[in-house]
């Protein structure tokens, strides 16, 4: 997840209750996809490493990998794919 903003570029630092905490995040890396049940055949995944994704506000499993902190989600829980 990307963190809020908490200073403004004049340098004035704002409190927590003024940052919107809009749940998006940055895509690190995705698999092949998944299995279709039917017939085996892989079913693609809709993001891709580097996409700029919106997420819900609850779900997805934490890990913490080589010191650092992930949150991993299903394909079908990602919201949307923001465009920058």
């Amino acid at each position: 997840k990307v963190k809020p903003v908490t200073q403004t570029a004049g340098g004035i630092l704002l409190p927590e209750s003024s940052t919107t905490k809009a749940n998006t995040g940055v895509v690190v890396a995705a698999g092949p996809g998944s299995r279709s049940r039917n017939d085996g055949n892989v079913i693609p995944m809709s993001v891709k490493a580097g996409d700029k994704v919106l997420l819900p506000d609850y779900g997805g499993t934490n890990v913490k990998l080589e010191g650092e902190e992930f949150i991993v989600y299903r394909d079908e829980d990602v919201l949307a794919v923001l465009q920058e």
